[in-house]
């Protein structure tokens, strides 16, 4: 079903008979925030509906087969003695079996912290000192160093691999043997309350680079996520297909794993690398109408002489966020799909969702504010409201789906969390006067050139619009008397010849004197990146230092 081109009530109509029948059966009313009690419900409210493909195997699940084995395993869970409270850790691709352990968690208020399954080993030591896990999923290729990691921690926890293997316990044998008796009428989600108990940690590192997890509750991403689905009038199902491309430590794929049962949606996924190859062939063959994906990877995908090897027309709806997503991206996606709605989304895991309504006929723009948040613009430095139109200011949230902490980590929760609840976000936009939002830069990545403020993203912007440049990143080299001198790193197209006196022109024309080229232009092959295909500014801030600079 196509998604109506003006915003509509139905997904919170939906949710309100949904939630409604599950609070009518346990006469609890925080219910209707439950997780777990809502996923059961959709659960059987469409038994032969099917959940989940693996585009790599073609295997797929249906709610009735998701429905008892993700009771199976809450019923294990119960068994090894996991309780309210607990975490779990999930690390594998994304095949039918990733989530069947999430929802087992959610029937029982255990948190669930989703891990990229390629870690190094100090990274991964990292990860599971903070996370803190009773019991890691893993692929068996990573059970030794996952067990290595948790010796070092002396952490009494117990692994299980998704596939067989001869050293620890597999997802189905564990099923098999602790859950094999179970009867899924029979079985109970507990009670506990949903403003407070968690559902998700989500991993970030924002800018810093330092691993922290988002403490999401189960009444955060009940409230948030029905804003992903404005857009769509019929509920359930309002998409035939999703395309899932993203791992289980990104919310573009989280918020698609924890409410496809709820909304009843068919995800498609894969447990093969999502190369651009495999991407294609995925979109190729199954047809998928709805996805959420990243900046960088639409870049891919739009890539000159790449781009016409897939068909996108069979999307309806493409939803791109998780970085800046500049107006020509989207011009070269509605070529390529004119009839396809393309939204730009701004969103973080702090806030569970996203806080503008996107609009496409302002596309430069982030759209207007979400009625179920409240937003300010603040001075960083006075921390007086910006109340002028087209002025610079720090956007603050505030509202129901705002996160409730940095888990164990109460210093880098002050930080960015105020007393009465408003969550900082880092972002430095302005609103014109119809209350339209424009993203400028994240605080933190500004450059300073002689006491002038400078946007890399600005200066990017500029730089992309050359026709032969593919991806383009600014950063500063710093010089103790002038500040950080601009330097700019840019992809070339395939079969592009350009000069860094072309780049260094079109800036010079484009934009005032403190934000010109001075630290040169060095042509790279690709840009570092990091897990979450953003551009990792502090390997690149370290590379210019090395490159050759023109």
């Amino acid at each position: 079903m196509a998604p109506c081109h003006t915003r509509t009530d139905a997904v919170h109509w939906y949710m309100g008979e949904l939630s409604a029948r599950v609070v009518a059966k346990s006469g609890i009313p925080s219910d209707r925030h439950h997780l777990g009690k809502l996923t059961l419900q959709g659960f059987k409210d469409a038994p032969d509906f099917v959940l989940q493909i693996d585009g790599a195997t073609d295997e797929s699940e249906t709610f009735n087969s998701a429905l008892t084995r993700s009771v199976q395993c809450a019923t294990a869970f119960r068994k090894l003695d996991l309780k309210h409270g607990d975490v779990i850790v999930l690390m594998g691709p994304n095949h039918i079996h990733l989530t069947i352990p999430m929802y087992a968690a959610f029937y029982l208020g255990i948190a669930v912290a989703g891990i990229d399954m390629t870690l190094k080993h100090s990274e991964l030591l990292e990860t599971l000192r903070l996370n803190a896990p009773k019991i890691v999923f893993c692929q068996s290729e990573r059970l030794k160093h996952v067990r290595l990691a948790l010796e070092e921690l002396a952490f009494d926890t117990q692994v299980i691999t998704f596939d067989k293997s001869n050293e620890t316990l597999s997802l189905p044998e564990l099923l098999d043997k602790y859950g094999s008796d179970v009867s899924v009428d029979d079985f109970e989600a507990a009670d506990f309350d949903s403003a407070t108990t968690t559902s998700l940690l989500i991993a970030t590192s924002g800018t810093t680079g330092i691993p922290k997890s988002v403490v999401v509750t189960h009444k955060n991403m009940a409230v948030s996520v029905p804003y992903m689905w404005i857009s769509f009038k019929n509920f359930p199902t309002p998409t035939r297909l999703s395309i899932t491309f993203s791992p289980i430590q990104w919310y573009s794929a989280l918020f698609q794993f924890v409410f496809s049962p709820i909304i009843r949606h068919t995800r498609l996924q894969s447990s093969a690398p999502m190369t651009q190859d495999h991407a294609f062939y995925l979109i190729n063959k199954y047809r998928p109408t709805f996805t959420f994906t990243s900046p960088s990877m639409v870049s891919t995908f739009m890539k000159i002489g790449d781009r016409d090897k897939c068909d996108f027309t069979s999307f309806e709806t493409f939803l791109v966020g998780g970085g800046m997503v500049h107006p020509k991206l989207v011009e070269d996606m509605k070529m390529a799909t004119p009839n396809t709605k393309i939204l730009v989304i701004y969103g973080m895991s702090e806030m569970s969702g996203i806080a503008f309504d996107f609009d496409e006929t302002e596309p430069t723009s982030l759209g207007k504010p979400l009625p179920s948040l409240e937003h300010r613009l603040v001075n960083p430095e006075t921390l007086q409201d910006v109340t002028e139109p087209n002025i610079h200011g720090e956007l603050w949230v505030k509202g129901p789906g705002i996160f409730k902490c940095y888990y164990n980590n109460p210093e880098t929760t002050a930080e960015v969390l105020t007393e009465d609840g408003w969550l900082r976000t880092g972002d430095i936009m302005y609103r014109d006067v119809k209350s339209n939002y424009y993203y400028v830069e994240r605080m933190k990545l500004l450059l300073k050139y002689r006491n002038h403020q400078i946007s890399p993203q600005e200066i990017e912007n500029v730089i992309i619009e050359h026709p032969g440049v593919f991806q383009v990143a600014v950063t500063g080299i710093l010089d103790i008397e002038e500040g950080d001198l601009v330097v700019a790193c840019v992809v070339p197209h395939e079969g592009y010849n350009i000069t860094a006196q072309e780049i260094k022109d079109l800036v010079k024309n484009s934009l005032t004197d403190s934000k010109q080229l001075r630290g040169g232009v060095i042509f790279c092959k690709d840009l570092p990146l990091t897990s979450t295909y953003k551009v990792d500014r502090t390997k690149l801030k370290s590379m210019v230092l090395t490159m050759k600079r023109e």
